[in-house]
């Protein structure tokens, strides 16, 4: 907020009646905070940026900088991240500067950019559909169901309609693997009489490898679905299947101790 706003502010709360400080609390401010910025009753302007600051006493030289920039542009390290040039230093005895001075460096000379021979990394859109109908987008994952004995789990697959919210498909397996999806997938599109003249139908999960396997994605291929996916290290990207999970999870009828066998849990989810 402007100073002159704040002091007018202030001026007309003490003439109201308030004090002047805690009309200062109320805006935020000390009260000495308030006499220094009318210093002999005139507005001053802010000195801060006036201010004379020393340089710091282990500020690096120019010859320094240099000397950096000169050691990660050199062959063995022109591919190399300071993460990595650092510690190969460290490991030869040669201590230079920290990994974040080499950062800092090689930004202010423009010289922090992707380094190696691998792709720079890029951002993934969103993936964005509109279900105007049913069975139009699908959403799908897998859950762990707790077993009989620590450390043992279940797998439950389910499909669930983002339209209507109708559970399409679902079954309870003892893994995790790419043709059980499919298997569920192919059941769920017989079961809803879905063809491809109907219309495209997208599938959405995330990218845990039975989404991304061979057999799953031949079986979308052959029944004409589009995949989508969720946005690499992006866990709210599949929001409809994780909170059917947690309302599943959070039945009453939900055991702590967890399933003694795989048809109690089949049995439950039913």
């Amino acid at each position: 907020m402007n100073r002159n706003i704040i002091i007018k502010l202030v001026e007309e709360a003490v003439i109201s009646g308030a004090s002047q400080q805690l009309a200062c609390e109320e805006i935020g401010i000390s009260v000495r905070t308030l006499q220094r910025w009318c210093k002999d009753g005139a507005l001053e302007a802010d000195q801060r940026p006036l201010a004379e600051r020393l340089e710091p006493a282990n500020k690096l030289t120019d010859a320094e900088c240099k000397e950096i920039l000169e050691i990660v542009n050199q062959p063995d390290f022109q591919s190399l991240p300071p993460s990595q040039i650092v510690p190969i230093l460290a490991d030869q005895g040669i201590y230079v500067a920290s990994e974040s001075t080499f950062y800092r460096v090689m930004h202010e000379a423009g010289e922090q950019n992707h380094r190696g021979r691998c792709k720079a990394p890029t951002s993934k859109p969103k993936s964005t559909y509109c279900a105007t109908e049913p069975n139009r987008v699908w959403s799908w994952d897998i859950t762990y169901l707790p077993g009989p004995v620590r450390g043992l789990y279940f797998y439950l697959y389910l499909i669930l309609d983002i339209f209507s919210r109708d559970i399409v498909g679902w079954e309870v397996w003892v893994e995790e693997s790419a043709e059980h999806a499919s298997q569920l997938i192919r059941r769920a599109v017989m079961a809803q009489g879905i063809t491809r003249q109907e219309g495209p139908l997208v599938l959405h999960s995330d990218n845990g490898s039975p989404m991304k396997g061979a057999a799953m994605l031949e079986t979308l291929y052959q029944l004409g679905i589009t995949p989508s996916r969720s946005r690499p290290r992006v866990s709210n990207d599949n929001p409809y299947s994780e909170s059917i999970f947690k309302t599943c999870k959070y039945r009453p009828s939900y055991p702590i101790g967890g399933f003694a066998t795989i048809n109690d849990a089949d049995n439950l989810i039913k």
